[in-house]
């Protein structure tokens, strides 16, 4: 429990990779506070599950990302995981979609942060995780705003891990390649159908093509690494970009 008496603070964690976070730290005895969209009895459950907090704050909204920041804060641990994805040639990439996934993926962790940082400065001891992607250091065609968002969380990360080397606050990043969740795996049937293939072939030839493993990433084993870096073995680990990518970005 090496986390006992630390308030964490998980957007985007109502499910998938967020939600094996929230369990990670909570296992490791942090108090944790969920946020994101959902079914509200399902949020419901998951709160008595890790007698956690929850936050419905839409982090496309400022206003409700510093109330959510006020209510909860300060917190002792961040992990700004919320995010989406859109796929489009440039040249029809709708600029709504392009300012979503920016202010989404991107804008909503630099407004989290600005707003944690000084109370954990305060404290001495902090930790900011963010989510980033393979694509943060890497890219693929089609996924402009969601390659420019994740290389921009990798940047700002190694900012704010220089920033605050002296606090006893640590700044890293995460990057999984494909996370095996609800979300992935429902895409698999429209797949299949749409290039006839079966579900072997979408899996290995389509999904996991750049994973040398040829196998997904469990939400469990970043939930892990979350953790570790949370840890005080890990107090001298900051401004680093953690692949967990089977192998992807090796190449």
């Amino acid at each position: 429990m090496s986390l006992a008496g630390k308030r964490a603070l998980i957007t985007g964690s109502t499910s998938g990779i967020g939600l094996a976070i929230a369990r990670a730290l909570h296992a490791d005895g942090a108090e944790v506070i969920l946020n994101g969209f959902g079914d509200s009895a399902e949020i419901d459950a998951l709160c008595a599950e890790l007698g956690a907090l929850y936050s419905p704050a839409n982090l496309l909204d400022v206003a409700e990302i510093e109330a959510m920041m006020g209510k909860f804060g300060p917190v002792d641990i961040l992990v700004n995981n919320a995010g989406m994805q859109f796929v489009s040639p440039v040249e029809d990439f709708p600029v709504d979609k392009w300012n979503a996934i920016i202010g989404l993926n991107l804008t909503a962790a630099f407004h989290t942060t600005r707003l944690a940082v000084p109370g954990m400065k305060a404290k001495g001891w902090g930790r900011i995780i963010n989510t980033a992607s393979a694509h943060s250091l890497t890219a693929s065609p089609f996924k402009s705003a969601y390659n420019a968002s994740k290389h921009g969380i990798a940047g700002f990360t190694k900012t704010i891990a220089l920033e605050l080397a002296q606090t006893g606050v640590t700044a890293n990043c995460i990057s999984p390649g494909y996370v095996w969740t609800p979300l992935i795996e429902g895409q698999i049937p429209d797949t299949m159908k749409a290039r006839g293939l079966t579900r072997e072939q979408v899996i290995n030839d389509v999904l996991l093509a750049k994973q040398p493993t040829k196998k997904f990433v469990q939400p469990e084993e970043v939930g892990a690494l979350a953790a570790f870096l949370c840890r005080p073995e890990a107090g001298n680990v900051t401004g680093a970009n953690w692949s967990i990518d089977g192998g992807w970005t090796a190449e």
